[in-house]
Protein backbone atom coordinates (compact mmCIF):
# COMPACT_ATOMS: atom_id res chain seq x y z
CA UNK A 1 0.00 0.00 0.00
CA UNK A 2 1.45 3.31 -1.76
CA UNK A 3 1.13 7.22 0.65
CA UNK A 4 -0.96 9.37 -1.40
CA UNK A 5 -1.48 13.43 -1.40
CA UNK A 6 -3.60 12.58 1.30
CA UNK A 7 -0.48 11.47 3.48
CA UNK A 8 1.89 14.47 1.99
CA UNK A 9 -0.21 17.07 2.86
CA UNK A 10 -0.93 15.29 6.34
CA UNK A 11 2.86 15.35 6.91
CA UNK A 12 3.46 18.96 5.78
CA UNK A 13 0.31 19.97 8.55
CA UNK A 14 2.16 17.57 11.13
CA UNK A 15 5.45 19.20 10.31
CA UNK A 16 3.87 22.50 10.64
CA UNK A 17 2.48 21.53 14.36
CA UNK A 18 5.61 19.46 15.59
CA UNK A 19 7.82 22.80 14.82
CA UNK A 20 5.57 25.34 16.51
CA UNK A 21 5.66 22.84 19.61
CA UNK A 22 9.43 22.27 19.92
CA UNK A 23 9.90 25.99 18.24
CA UNK A 24 11.70 27.54 21.73
CA UNK A 25 13.85 23.89 22.06
CA UNK A 26 15.44 24.19 18.34
CA UNK A 27 15.77 28.62 19.59
CA UNK A 28 18.10 26.77 22.60
CA UNK A 29 19.64 24.55 20.82
CA UNK A 30 20.96 26.93 17.86
CA UNK A 31 21.61 29.58 20.27
CA UNK A 32 24.21 27.25 22.44
CA UNK A 33 26.11 27.03 18.92
CA UNK A 34 24.47 28.68 16.31
CA UNK A 35 23.00 32.40 16.18
CA UNK A 36 19.52 31.13 17.73
CA UNK A 37 17.32 31.48 14.86
CA UNK A 38 16.53 28.08 13.61
CA UNK A 39 13.53 27.71 15.43
CA UNK A 40 11.86 30.75 14.51
CA UNK A 41 12.74 30.68 11.21
CA UNK A 42 11.54 26.85 10.63
CA UNK A 43 8.15 27.98 12.40
CA UNK A 44 7.02 30.60 10.23
CA UNK A 45 8.60 28.63 7.07
CA UNK A 46 6.04 26.11 7.55
CA UNK A 47 3.34 28.21 8.96
CA UNK A 48 3.61 29.36 5.43
CA UNK A 49 2.98 26.37 3.74
CA UNK A 50 -0.25 25.66 5.47
CA UNK A 51 -2.43 27.78 3.78
CA UNK A 52 -0.74 27.24 0.25
CA UNK A 53 -1.97 23.46 0.98
CA UNK A 54 -5.70 24.65 0.16
CA UNK A 55 -4.90 26.19 -2.65
CA UNK A 56 -3.56 22.78 -4.05
CA UNK A 57 -5.48 21.93 -7.08
CA UNK A 58 -7.26 18.92 -8.01
CA UNK A 59 -4.80 15.77 -9.12
CA UNK A 60 -1.99 17.24 -7.47
CA UNK A 61 0.32 14.60 -6.22
CA UNK A 62 2.77 13.65 -2.97
CA UNK A 63 5.47 15.57 -5.26
CA UNK A 64 3.70 18.47 -6.05
CA UNK A 65 3.24 18.97 -1.96
CA UNK A 66 7.36 18.76 -1.77
CA UNK A 67 7.41 21.15 -3.92
CA UNK A 68 5.31 23.73 -2.88
CA UNK A 69 7.20 23.07 0.45
CA UNK A 70 10.38 23.41 -0.75
CA UNK A 71 9.27 26.74 -2.46
CA UNK A 72 7.88 28.33 0.20
CA UNK A 73 10.59 27.16 2.45
CA UNK A 74 13.38 29.02 -0.06
CA UNK A 75 11.38 31.98 -0.05
CA UNK A 76 10.34 32.26 3.40
CA UNK A 77 13.00 30.41 5.70
CA UNK A 78 15.84 32.73 6.41
CA UNK A 79 19.71 31.58 7.62
CA UNK A 80 21.24 28.60 6.36
CA UNK A 81 18.08 25.99 6.56
CA UNK A 82 16.39 27.95 3.94
CA UNK A 83 18.21 26.64 0.80
CA UNK A 84 19.23 23.43 2.75
CA UNK A 85 15.66 22.00 3.13
CA UNK A 86 14.19 24.16 0.39
CA UNK A 87 16.42 22.13 -1.82
CA UNK A 88 15.96 18.55 0.06
CA UNK A 89 12.61 19.15 -0.67
CA UNK A 90 12.94 19.94 -4.60
CA UNK A 91 14.98 17.25 -4.91
CA UNK A 92 12.56 14.89 -3.26
CA UNK A 93 9.56 16.30 -5.22
CA UNK A 94 11.95 15.82 -8.22
CA UNK A 95 12.39 12.39 -7.04
CA UNK A 96 8.54 11.09 -6.19
CA UNK A 97 7.89 12.50 -9.86
CA UNK A 98 4.21 12.33 -11.44
CA UNK A 99 3.05 9.37 -9.27
CA UNK A 100 0.02 9.17 -7.01
CA UNK A 101 0.99 6.94 -4.27
CA UNK A 102 4.63 6.40 -3.08
CA UNK A 103 5.81 3.03 -2.32
CA UNK A 104 8.45 1.99 -0.31
CA UNK A 105 11.29 2.06 -2.44
CA UNK A 106 10.06 5.08 -3.88
CA UNK A 107 9.84 6.63 -0.15
CA UNK A 108 13.76 5.55 -0.10
CA UNK A 109 14.23 6.93 -3.54
CA UNK A 110 12.85 10.38 -2.06
CA UNK A 111 14.29 10.21 1.11
CA UNK A 112 17.72 9.83 -0.38
CA UNK A 113 17.26 12.54 -2.87
CA UNK A 114 16.10 14.80 0.00
CA UNK A 115 19.67 13.95 1.92
CA UNK A 116 21.86 14.03 -1.69
CA UNK A 117 19.91 17.46 -1.75
CA UNK A 118 21.23 18.50 1.51
CA UNK A 119 24.51 17.51 0.81
CA UNK A 120 24.98 19.29 -2.67
CA UNK A 121 24.01 22.46 -0.93
CA UNK A 122 26.20 22.31 1.75
CA UNK A 123 28.90 20.12 1.31
CA UNK A 124 28.61 18.47 4.68
CA UNK A 125 29.88 14.56 5.36
CA UNK A 126 28.53 12.14 8.32
CA UNK A 127 30.27 13.02 11.14
CA UNK A 128 30.05 16.90 10.39
CA UNK A 129 27.52 18.11 13.31
CA UNK A 130 24.67 18.84 10.77
CA UNK A 131 21.51 17.28 9.62
CA UNK A 132 22.76 15.37 7.70
CA UNK A 133 24.21 13.25 10.76
CA UNK A 134 20.39 12.79 11.05
CA UNK A 135 19.63 12.43 7.16
CA UNK A 136 21.84 9.63 6.27
CA UNK A 137 21.26 7.28 8.88
CA UNK A 138 17.53 7.40 8.09
CA UNK A 139 18.08 7.23 4.51
CA UNK A 140 19.96 4.18 5.13
CA UNK A 141 17.20 2.85 7.56
CA UNK A 142 14.68 3.05 4.97
CA UNK A 143 16.76 1.56 2.08
CA UNK A 144 17.14 -1.07 4.14
CA UNK A 145 13.31 -1.57 5.48
CA UNK A 146 12.30 -1.41 1.76
CA UNK A 147 14.56 -3.61 0.96
CA UNK A 148 13.40 -6.28 3.50
CA UNK A 149 9.68 -5.88 1.91
CA UNK A 150 8.53 -3.97 4.67
CA UNK A 151 5.58 -1.59 4.04
CA UNK A 152 5.29 2.22 3.29
CA UNK A 153 4.59 3.13 7.03
CA UNK A 154 7.37 0.65 8.69
CA UNK A 155 9.73 2.05 6.21
CA UNK A 156 9.57 5.72 7.55
CA UNK A 157 9.14 4.92 11.03
CA UNK A 158 12.64 3.07 10.98
CA UNK A 159 13.91 6.20 8.89
CA UNK A 160 12.18 8.30 11.81
CA UNK A 161 14.03 6.02 14.56
CA UNK A 162 17.61 6.42 12.88
CA UNK A 163 16.72 10.21 12.72
CA UNK A 164 16.47 10.50 15.98
CA UNK A 165 19.55 8.32 17.17
CA UNK A 166 21.32 10.37 14.71
CA UNK A 167 20.74 13.74 16.34
CA UNK A 168 21.32 12.41 19.58
CA UNK A 169 24.88 11.28 18.40
CA UNK A 170 25.73 15.01 17.09
CA UNK A 171 26.01 16.02 20.79
CA UNK A 172 29.59 14.57 21.37
CA UNK A 173 31.18 16.13 17.68
CA UNK A 174 33.35 18.91 17.38
CA UNK A 175 31.47 20.89 14.77
CA UNK A 176 33.09 20.94 11.08
CA UNK A 177 30.80 22.94 9.26
CA UNK A 178 28.09 26.25 9.56
CA UNK A 179 28.59 28.65 12.21
CA UNK A 180 28.93 26.12 15.32
CA UNK A 181 32.60 25.02 13.43
CA UNK A 182 33.93 28.72 14.84
CA UNK A 183 33.47 26.78 18.43
CA UNK A 184 36.08 24.29 18.18
CA UNK A 185 35.70 22.08 21.06
CA UNK A 186 32.78 24.30 22.64
CA UNK A 187 30.54 22.56 20.29
CA UNK A 188 30.68 19.58 22.07
CA UNK A 189 27.90 18.33 24.47
CA UNK A 190 25.26 19.94 22.05
CA UNK A 191 22.79 18.68 19.76
CA UNK A 192 23.17 20.45 16.01
CA UNK A 193 19.68 21.52 15.87
CA UNK A 194 19.38 21.03 12.03
CA UNK A 195 19.77 17.53 13.13
CA UNK A 196 17.37 17.85 15.54
CA UNK A 197 14.36 19.77 13.06
CA UNK A 198 14.98 16.69 10.61
CA UNK A 199 14.28 14.01 13.13
CA UNK A 200 10.95 16.00 13.82
CA UNK A 201 10.36 16.05 10.22
CA UNK A 202 10.95 12.63 9.70
CA UNK A 203 9.18 11.56 12.67
CA UNK A 204 6.02 13.56 11.00
CA UNK A 205 6.40 12.11 8.12
CA UNK A 206 6.09 8.49 9.99
CA UNK A 207 3.13 9.48 12.32
CA UNK A 208 1.69 10.81 8.94
CA UNK A 209 1.90 7.23 7.71
CA UNK A 210 1.17 5.45 10.78
CA UNK A 211 -2.58 7.41 10.65
CA UNK A 212 -3.23 6.34 6.87
CA UNK A 213 -2.66 3.01 7.12
CA UNK A 214 -3.91 2.29 10.43
CA UNK A 215 -0.45 0.90 11.15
Amino acid sequence: MGLDITWAVDWVRRSAQVIAEHRMELIELDRAIGDGDHGENMDRGFQAVLPKLDDLPAGSTPGDVLKLVATTLISTVGGAAGPLYGTAYLRAATAAGPAVSLGPEELADVLAAARDGIVARGKAEPGDKTMVDAWTPAVDAARDAAEAGEDAATVLDAAADAAERGAVATEPLVARKGRASYLGERAVGHRDPGAESSALLLRAAADSAAAATGS
